[in-house]
């Protein structure tokens, strides 16, 4: 069975300059994956002063569902899990998945390092066709020691809920610009980073480091910002599958949706 997966970190539905909204883009966009499942990350659970301002069709203004935004990008086509996460006095946003397939359960685990800056961690149990398949939804903090115990926090979650080798897929946002903790996860997890198998670096330093006889560098791809990626944000990690194809989504339409750019992953059940 095969299954087109993908992670987005959205920026709340907003454009990064002046705040324009981008919601409905963003969910034309989504479509666009044509995926079965979706990983999101600062998605907006609601936000009243948006709702108010940009929602109200009497004043003209259509560009802000009602609907919190993980049930709008859902729509008929998906189901939706949401993990409330960072709470402020006009609305809350967190991490979400959209699923084609049902969701038979979600726990959302609080891994906030410290009080300033909200983090969680949404786990989804998915029925699918193949059996069931294990999602982590993944958005980790901004400084490096508390991503590392955020990580720790990641790894126990995995083990406790998904033993035995059950397939998983882990995905999202993890801030993780030096590559510190991917090794950890291989080793804890048994998980691959995507790319790892589909190689990022060049056909010509592969050869060289083939015969020095040096192991293959496995970098995950670089995602932001979107205009011009350079830092190695976004990542999908998976066990259980083989990674048919990955890609990160490039140009200047991703570029207005969001600071970050989406990766889109063709996986194949083990």
């Amino acid at each position: 069975m095969k299954i087109r997966v993908a992670t987005y970190n959205i920026h709340k539905g907003v454009s990064t300059i002046r705040a324009t909204p981008r919601v409905l883009a963003l969910k034309k966009a989504i479509g666009l994956f044509e995926a079965e499942v979706v990983f999101l990350q600062e998605v907006q659970g609601k936000h009243d002063k948006y709702t108010s301002k940009f929602g109200d069709e009497t004043r003209g203004h259509r560009h802000w569902p009602q609907a919190a935004q993980h049930e709008f990008f859902a729509g008929e086509s998906h189901h939706a899990a949401y993990g409330m996460n960072a709470v402020y006095d006009h609305g809350h946003h967190g991490n979400a998945l959209l699923s084609a397939f049902p969701i038979g359960n979600m726990v959302n685990h609080d891994v906030s390092d410290h009080a300033y800056e909200q983090r969680g961690v949404l786990h989804c149990v998915l029925e699918t066709p193949g059996g069931t398949v294990h999602c982590f939804v993944v958005h980790l903090g901004l400084f490096e020691a508390g991503r590392t115990r955020q990580t720790q926090a990641l790894i126990d979650c995995v083990n406790a809920s998904a033993p035995d080798g059950e397939p998983v897929i882990i995905a999202g946002d993890f801030n993780d610009w030096r590559n510190t903790l991917s090794a950890n996860l291989r080793d804890k997890l048994g998980v691959v980073e995507v790319f790892d198998e589909l190689g990022t670096g060049s056909t010509l330093g592969g050869m060289v480091r083939g015969l020095m006889g040096a192991k293959r560098k496995v970098t995950p791809a670089r995602t932001f910002p979107a205009a011009l990626p350079y830092f190695r944000l976004d990542r999908i990690y998976v066990r259980g599958f083989k990674v048919d194809t990955a890609e990160v989504l490039h140009g200047p339409v991703w570029a207005k949706l969001s600071d970050h750019a989406p990766i889109v992953a063709t996986l194949k059940l083990a």
